[in-house]
């Protein structure tokens, strides 16, 4: 792990990397909570008397992901970024479904004493984040949903599956930056260097790998098909969101589509949706900058 002056070095060029101006680069404080049997971690950038923003990060990722959009944001809200489980330092469980992950969050919401917030879900988080607004609508003041939907282009989902799967361990840091580097060019190499320290734990054998259950991955491998009909019958909890929801799209990504977009928005009783130029998939690593925009108009619009 980065020792914390490297930690603060890191945040700083990232900020600078995306063209960011912060006022205070801080480090946020690891946090765990119990929810039922499981230990979950969480960040939290502080300012507990600001407006709540809940965020959940897409699978294999962790709440790292979300670090330079927090760091931009935390002056004005009190971020909070939620392993969910089976992902970075939260424990690994035997059931990932969404109603499963749907109770994490709520727990996490209801033991933090949480009244109203926005929450922001991006890919695995995003279709979590629908489960949870589908059932506590009146909890929620607005949501954002990353790239990510009921339904899906099956290309780029396989893509990115085989991208995770491909490596599952390596002797060095540098075997998997070379392949993320791969697999999304976007990246700044210094920076993935870095960020990679927050998803990837040693074996004792030396060798390096990913902090996610490789359960999770295996079983939708095996069932990518059934596991997207399932993603389809999530139009159930969307018709029922009544906040102000907005479906961010990453203009280059090959998961989600316009198409996929404007009919996810036009389906949530009162959403909208916008694309972010120079993004892929993973909105809030490609292009922080224009993703921070957005929220923020989209915090002034409903008055957050």
């Amino acid at each position: 792990m980065l020792d914390p002056a490297e930690q603060l070095e890191h945040l700083k060029l990232a900020a600078q990397v995306a063209g960011l101006d912060v006022p205070e680069v801080v480090l946020p404080e690891d946090r765990d909570i119990t929810v039922g049997k499981l230990r979950l971690h969480y960040l939290d950038w502080g300012n507990e008397n600001r407006p709540p923003l809940v965020f959940l990060h897409g699978g294999a990722l962790t709440a790292h992901t979300w670090d330079v959009v927090c760091l931009a944001l935390r002056e004005q809200y009190h971020c909070l970024a939620l392993d969910q489980r089976g992902h970075g330092d939260s424990d690994w469980a035997d059931d990932y479904s969404h109603e499963r992950h749907c109770e994490d969050i709520t727990g996490f919401i209801e033991q933090l004493g949480i009244g109203r917030t926005v929450m922001i879900g991006q890919s695995m988080g995003g279709l979590n984040s629908i489960v949870y607004a589908g059932q506590n609508g009146e909890r929620l003041a607005g949501l954002v949903i990353v790239d990510v939907g009921p339904e899906l282009n099956i290309g780029g989902t396989r893509r990115i599956g085989d991208f995770i799967r491909d490596t599952p361990e390596a002797d060095s840091i540098d075997a998997f930056i070379e392949k993320a580097m791969a697999f999304n060019p976007r990246r700044d190499p210094l920076l993935l260097r870095r960020s990679l320290h927050h998803n990837l734990r040693q074996l004792p054998n030396g060798k390096w790998t990913w902090k996610w259950d490789p359960n999770r991955m295996r079983a939708g491998a095996s069932r990518i098909e059934e596991h997207i009909e399932g993603m389809r019958r999530l139009w159930s909890h969307v018709e029922r969101i009544d906040c102000p929801a907005l479906v961010m799209r990453g203009a280059k990504s090959d998961v989600f589509s316009d198409a996929n977009a404007e009919k996810l928005a036009a389906t949530l009783p009162r959403g909208r949706w916008m694309r972010i130029a120079e993004a892929g998939h993973t909105v809030q690593g490609d292009n922080p900058r224009d993703m921070v925009a957005a929220l923020r108009q989209f915090f002034g619009e409903i008055r957050y």
